[in-house]
């Protein structure tokens, strides 16, 4: 069974920085398109950062553009979400994702979930 396991959230202040990472199963990784998606509480699952194939073409929510960085360690199957200049609004709880679809920008893209990973931003 493909499996997403994530790790790396955290509180942080404002203006500081995280790094999200995600580990998978080889296949899982070779085949799919790998991104971040993420839930603040009463709200819906959104889209934050993908990343395709080894030539790690990337596409970003505008909310994230110049602050976070999608990339990928293919030796260790492992994608990462770089955060920096966090603000309190991108507080919630973030989620690996794989699929088959790009732009990946959708739930409905989505193949497989990660457990999810809580990020709290403090102001």
């Amino acid at each position: 069974q493909d499996q997403l396991v994530e790790s790396g959230g955290g509180l942080v202040q404002a203006g500081g920085s995280l790094r999200l990472s995600c580990a998978a199963d080889g296949r899982t990784f070779s085949r799919y398109v790998m991104g971040w998606f993420r839930q603040a509480r009463e709200k819906e699952r959104e889209f934050v950062a993908a990343i395709m194939g080894s030539g790690g073409i990337t596409d970003y929510a505008d909310s994230v553009k110049g602050r976070f960085t999608i990339a990928t360690d293919n030796a260790r199957n492992t994608v990462y979400l770089e955060m920096n200049r966090l603000k309190p609004e991108d507080t919630g709880v973030y989620y690996c994702a794989a699929g088959t679809r790009w732009p990946m920008t959708s739930n409905q893209f989505v193949t497989y979930w990660g457990q999810g990973t809580q990020v709290t931003v403090s102001s």
